[in-house]
């Protein structure tokens, strides 16, 4: 059974965070693609305040099977007490794409 392409969304503080990830995650098999995404501002609560913070956001392309691992790998790297880790099922595109996704990951 084929496993389902995920884009992980993961907001970093700075480009040498956001390329270290990048980086490291692909290294080990554990995304296809990343686009790091500069310059975006995030507005947020945090310990009862209202923050803000200017960021750069990670697209992972990766599946749900290599999630375990790369959520745990994205969490040793990130300088953030509570980094953001979101998945978003991607359910449809060009499947010669999300075929190339699914040979990316690291249980091949």
């Amino acid at each position: 059974m084929p496993h389902t392409s995920e884009i992980i969304l993961c907001t970093c503080p700075d480009n040498a965070t956001a390329e270290k990830i990048a980086y490291q995650l692909l290294e080990n098999n554990l995304a296809a693609c990343i686009n790091i995404v500069p310059g975006i501002t995030s507005i947020y609560k945090w310990q009862g305040k209202i923050e803000s913070a200017q960021e750069h956001l990670l697209l992972i392309k990766s599946n749900e099977a290599d999630y375990p691992k790369l959520e745990t790998q994205i969490k040793a790297l990130h300088p953030y007490e509570l980094p953001e880790i979101i998945t978003i099922s991607i359910a449809n595109g060009l499947s010669e794409y999300l075929n190339w996704i699914n040979s990316c990951h690291s249980l091949k």
